[in-house]
């Protein structure tokens, strides 16, 4: 495999997306990345490309959907989109267009992160959607399709109130206790999800994965020795 990648992110400005963003730009793997933006970030760097899109227009702006790795750090909640209508849109419509475009363009990877009991069976409107994301993905045929299922994000978060606040610091007092079988529902910083996409990106295996909360901290463990 060439060692020298192209990469488009989808999401830099959130919480994963932006601490995604800084570990591409750091790593001389990367040679080119272009982010998806709603509107600009305030990040400059020689290699990044900047595309403000309408993500309700995608076919506008197709033939910029090109990188060899597609990232997908897309999110809402139900709160915040306003609707289930409008959460499925940001959640699972948007993020399978761009998987169609770049993938019509040559894409070899899409790595996603959805969440923690993401389930395509599921009787939470949640965790269906992001299962079916994944399931919708994989079927399109990409050499190699990792979806991520980070437990409770932990990081800088602007808009954080202070009951998530309160929620994380909870949780973490609480993670000595969650051990074997709930390892996986220990809260994990954002930073660790971000550095363990672009690990697994970088190792280009072939097929389809799905990494769950623990399995993402113990592979950004393991590149830390």
């Amino acid at each position: 495999m060439n060692n020298q990648r192209t990469a488009l992110v989808v999401g830099a400005s959130g919480l994963v997306g932006g601490e995604l963003l800084k570990v591409l730009l750091r790593d001389e793997a990367y040679t080119h990345v272009t982010a998806l933006v709603r509107k600009p970030l305030a990040v400059q760097h020689p290699k990044l490309t900047q595309e403000v899109v309408d993500f309700a227009n995608l076919s506008a702006v197709a033939a910029k959907i090109t990188a060899q790795d597609i990232f997908c750090t897309l999110g809402t909640t139900i709160a915040k989109a306003g609707s289930q209508s409008a959460f499925r849109k940001v959640d699972y419509d948007y993020p399978l267009a761009v998987a169609e475009m770049a993938l019509l363009r040559g894409a070899e990877q899409y790595l996603i992160v959805t969440a923690i009991g993401a389930d395509a069976r599921s009787a939470i409107f949640y965790s269906r959607t992001k299962g079916e994301v994944e399931h919708a993905i994989e079927a399109l045929g990409y050499k190699t399709f990792v979806a991520f299922r980070p437990s409770f994000l932990a990081g800088d978060r602007p808009e954080m109130r202070l009951g998530e606040t309160l929620g994380i610091g909870v949780a973490k007092f609480w993670s000595f206790a969650m051990i074997g079988p709930l390892a996986k529902y220990r809260v994990i910083d954002a930073d660790v999800v971000a550095s363990a996409m672009v690990l697994e990106a970088k190792r280009a295996v072939p097929g389809r994965r799905v990494i769950e909360s623990d399995a993402i901290q113990a592979l950004y463990d393991q590149a830390q020795r």
